[in-house]
């Protein structure tokens, strides 16, 4: 039995990083607006953190980092070109540790979560959805102005924008594109996860 479960979980998770390389090399993985990528790569995130747990929320959260990192060293947008040219290691910390750390967080939230509303295991699922995106934002653009705020590109956009602090600077940049990332992650991954774990306690 605990081997039909490891497989079991092992071929979940095989699937989940498969979805989410595969949404990396498409139109489905990253939105680009302006100089930031709106990433969906939340979404498979968000769906093997519910429903396996904090590893796995953990694994891919890192395979969605070291997507965006490989991104960066490809220099798909300005901004990741600047930061990489800047720092591959301060880039790093910002594309991939922040992810593992919106993987993990959202697991060990949404667990907390279920068992504080163990009758609203439907609103846990939606509400796990919004919280991996939300994480995603606040965990990528803190990361950022922490260690490359002072960037001249960075602070060029600032000064574009009309940005005087870096609360400001957050706000503007991330803007509505960060609102219809959050909805469209909690949407599909609480659609997604609902029955993923009804299916799982009944197997």
């Amino acid at each position: 039995m605990k081997n039909r479960t490891n497989v079991r979980w092992l071929t979940q998770l095989a699937l989940l990083v498969a979805i989410l390389l595969v949404m990396n090399y498409t139109p489905l993985g990253y939105l680009q607006v302006g100089p930031l990528s709106a990433s969906l790569l939340s979404v498979p995130v968000a769906i093997g953190a519910m429903t396996m747990g904090p590893l796995a929320g953990t694994i891919l959260g890192a395979a969605f980092g070291i997507t965006s990192f490989l991104q960066a060293m490809e220099g798909k947008s300005l901004l990741s070109a600047a930061m990489f040219n800047a720092s591959p290691v301060g880039t790093f910390v910002v594309c991939v540790v922040s992810r593992v750390l919106v993987g993990l967080c959202t697991a060990l939230l949404f667990k907390a979560l279920c068992k504080l509303l163990p009758k609203q295991e439907k609103f846990c699922c939606f509400a796990g959805g919004l919280l991996t995106a939300v994480l995603n934002t606040v965990f990528f653009m803190g990361a950022l102005v922490l260690l490359f705020y002072d960037l001249p590109y960075v602070q060029e956009l600032a000064q574009g924008m009309g940005a005087t602090n870096v609360l400001m600077f957050v706000v503007m940049f991330v803007g509505v594109q960060a609102v219809i990332e959050w909805v469209i992650c909690c949407l599909v991954s609480g659609a997604v996860t609902v029955p993923v774990r009804k299916y799982l306690k009944l197997n």
